[in-house]
C-alpha cells in the first residue's frame, strides 16, 4: 500500500508531494509552465481556491475529475490559477525609447505583439509609446495582445485602474492617455477609447501549434514570460517567432531573460532587445523566393 507523505499536518485540505507533482506535469503539459518545488505553498493556496469554488474535499478527487475529462471552463480556471501576473505601466523602461524610434523607421501600417499581455498595463505602455512617436492618438499602429489567462485579458479589456497603479506616471501622460474616476467612479482611471481602439485582446496559449496572427510583426514583446518555462520549450517558442517577424523585426525580452542560450535564430541588439539573425534573415527571404515562385 503507497502511504503519500502530508505536507502540512495543518492544513484545510490534505495535500500530499503525489499531489503536488500531478499539478506540476499537469501545468507544464498543459502551459508549458515549469513550478519549482519552492512553489508548493504557492501551489496550494491558488489550486485551494479552486477546491473551495467548485465544492470538492481533497485534491486528489479534483485532480482525478481534471484529468479524467475536466471541463474546458475548468482546465481554463485551473491554468488561471497558476499564473502569475506581475506588471505595471513602463515597466523596464529603456525599452519603449527603442521602440518608439523603431517605429519611425518603418512602413506603414505597423503590427505589434505583445505575447504575454497580463493585465493590460504592457500593451498600453506600447499604445502610448506609439501615440507619442507619431504625435497623434491614432498612429499607423495595430497592437495585438495576448494571454493565456482569461481573466486578466477580461481585466486588461476594461482598462479601467485604481489610481495607484499610474501614480509613477507623469502628469502629461495621466492626462493624456486616462479618464479619471468621478462619483461612484471616484480612485479609478480609465484607458481613454483611442488607446484601446489600438489593441486586439485575445487568449493564446504559447505552447499552441499555430497561433493564428495574421501577418507578420514588427516588433514582438516577450518579456518575463520565459523565465516560466524550461530551456526545452523556450527554443520551441522562439521557433515559432521566427516565421512571425518581418526581416527588420525587434524581439523585447525581460531583464533576467537571455536568449542567446536557446536559440541561434536571434542577435543581441541591446540591452534585451534581439534581432534575427543573419542565418534567419535569410531563410526568411528564401522562403519568401520560393512561395512567390509558386503563385
Amino acid at each position: 500500500m503507497l502511504v503519500q507523505e502530508k505536507l502540512h499536518d495543518d492544513r484545510e485540505f490534505e495535500f500530499t508531494k503525489h499531489d503536488f507533482e500531478r499539478i506540476r506535469k499537469l501545468i507544464y503539459k498543459h502551459a508549458g509552465i515549469s513550478l519549482s518545488e519552492a512553489k508548493t505553498d504557492m501551489v496550494y493556496s491558488r489550486v485551494g481556491r479552486r477546491l473551495r469554488a467548485v465544492g470538492y474535499n481533497s485534491f486528489k478527487q479534483y485532480l482525478d475529475d481534471l484529468e479524467g475529462g475536466g471541463s474546458a471552463s475548468e482546465w481554463e480556471s485551473f491554468t488561471n490559477a497558476l499564473t502569475t501576473n506581475l506588471t505595471s505601466f513602463f515597466r523596464e523602461e529603456h525599452h519603449f525609447p527603442i521602440l518608439a524610434e523603431h517605429l519611425k523607421q518603418l512602413k506603414k501600417p505597423i503590427r505589434i505583439w505583445c505575447s504575454a499581455a497580463s493585465t493590460g498595463e504592457e500593451p498600453y505602455t506600447i499604445a502610448m509609446t506609439a501615440c507619442e512617436a507619431f504625435g497623434t492618438l491614432k498612429p499607423p499602429v495595430e497592437i495585438i495582445a495576448t494571454d493565456i489567462d482569461t481573466n486578466v485579458l477580461e481585466t486588461a479589456s476594461r482598462g479601467i485602474y485604481p489610481n495607484e497603479r499610474v501614480s509613477k506616471l507623469s502628469e502629461q501622460r495621466c492626462k493624456e492617455f486616462f479618464l479619471k474616476g468621478t462619483g461612484k467612479h471616484q480612485g479609478v482611471v480609465k484607458v481613454r477609447n483611442e488607446l484601446r481602439n489600438l489593441i486586439t485582446f485575445q487568449q493564446l496559449n504559447l505552447l499552441d501549434a499555430n497561433y493564428n496572427l495574421g501577418e507578420p510583426f514588427d516588433a514582438i514583446f516577450c518579456r518575463n514570460v520565459m523565465i516560466y518555462f524550461d530551456k526545452p520549450t523556450q527554443s520551441s517558442i522562439l521557433t515559432k517567432f521566427v516565421p512571425l517577424m518581418k526581416s527588420h523585426a525587434l524581439l523585447f525580452a525581460g531583464h533576467s531573460e537571455n536568449f542567446l542560450y536557446v536559440s541561434n535564430a536571434f542577435k543581441l541588439r541591446g540591452k534585451t532587445v534581439y534581432e534575427l539573425s543573419k542565418t534567419s534573415v535569410t531563410q526568411r527571404g528564401n522562403e519568401t523566393k520560393t512561395g512567390d515562385k509558386s503563385l
